[in-house]
């Protein structure tokens, strides 16, 4: 609530204007309010913030896509998030050309269904490299054949999958790739005038280049709309660092494989004696046969141990071991 005037404030306050010193006119003026025009039927359903949010979700999306993807195609794959934005779906339909490659994901276990538009010259290059080619699109644009499509719904579904780990911090999601479409009038997923958010990828497989556009139904999102902000996004992704990331690593490094080696001892002789030396000739070591043997894992010491067989092979038996890197 604003100041109260005091009834000598007023006085003085009517005394300036009826001697002029103050202008009436002034005081209309700024007391004017600007009204924003808003669009009903184009609502800002996403705000920057959101856009901001989903934007960081889809650059490690396309780390992914990086990653990934060179493992089917054989080929270098560079993605890189270049735009976020909010239209109507209509107008997302409108700029699409036939043929066109639209996978409808089924994005539960929120409702509804998003789609992922990969430029056909991306398609045609992705059926040549992976039938044996160099990775090259056609030179004259045609419909694809059963084929093509069962070749491409393969990049399809893995694109698909991959959108589990970037959405984890904001829900557990289960996509599943529903189906292809080709012509853009089949994927009517929504009312034309729905607000939908917009991500463009741009995909170079090799020296082809082309775009990917994700598009996000306002319908779908609604439910975790609030979690795509970037406050959110930070304090649930430092949380699953600490829990997650250390086991995937601890996992990994469980699975590495490593050489160990059991030193019996060591000598120096001359090249002379290297050269010279047959069958029967005894070669000193600088250990006795009742030491314990040196067990190196990778180029650390770690254990002792003393020597015997085990099913007819050499083995050792662990004696001791060794704290920290000696």
């Amino acid at each position: 609530m604003g100041d109260v005037l005091s009834q000598n404030e007023i006085d003085n306050l009517l005394a300036a204007i009826s001697s002029g010193e103050l202008d009436a006119d002034e005081f209309q003026q700024t007391s004017e309010k600007h009204v924003k025009n808003y669009d009903f039927a184009r609502p800002s359903k996403f705000s920057k913030e959101h856009l901001r949010t989903m934007n960081i979700i889809f650059e490690h999306y396309a780390r992914l896509l990086s990653t990934n993807l060179p493992a089917y195609l054989r080929k270098n794959v560079q993605v890189e998030v270049i735009n976020s934005e909010a239209v109507t779906y209509s107008e997302f339909t409108n700029a699409l050309s036939n043929p066109v490659l639209l996978g409808v994901i089924d994005f539960s276990p929120l409702e509804g269904n998003i789609i992922i538009e990969l430029a056909d010259n991306l398609g045609y290059a992705i059926v040549d490299r992976m039938l044996g080619g160099g990775g090259y699109p056609l030179e004259k644009i045609r419909d694809f054949s059963e084929i093509e499509l069962s070749i491409i719904e393969r990049i399809f579904t893995v694109c698909t999958n991959l959108l589990r780990e970037p959405w984890a911090n904001v829900i557990q999601l289960q996509p599943r790739l529903m189906r292809i479409e080709t012509n853009s009038q089949f994927a009517q997923i929504i009312s034309p005038s729905e607000m939908i958010s917009i991500i463009t990828l741009n995909i170079k497989i090799g020296n082809i280049e082309g775009m990917m556009n994700i598009c996000l139904p306002y319908v779908c999102l609604e439910k975790v709309i609030d979690k795509l902000n970037t406050k959110y996004w930070y304090s649930t992704m430092q949380m699953s660092d600490d829990r997650s990331y250390q086991d995937v690593i601890e996992v990994a490094i469980a699975k590495a494989r490593i050489p160990i080696r059991a030193v019996l001892g060591k000598s120096s002789i001359s090249v002379n004696d290297f050269v010279n030396m047959q069958k029967g000739d005894i070669i000193r070591l600088n250990t006795k046969v009742e030491d314990e043997l040196t067990v190196y894992v990778g180029n650390l010491n770690k254990f002792t141990a003393l020597p015997g067989s085990s099913s007819g092979s050499y083995a050792v038996k662990i004696s001791s071991i060794i704290r920290g890197e000696e």
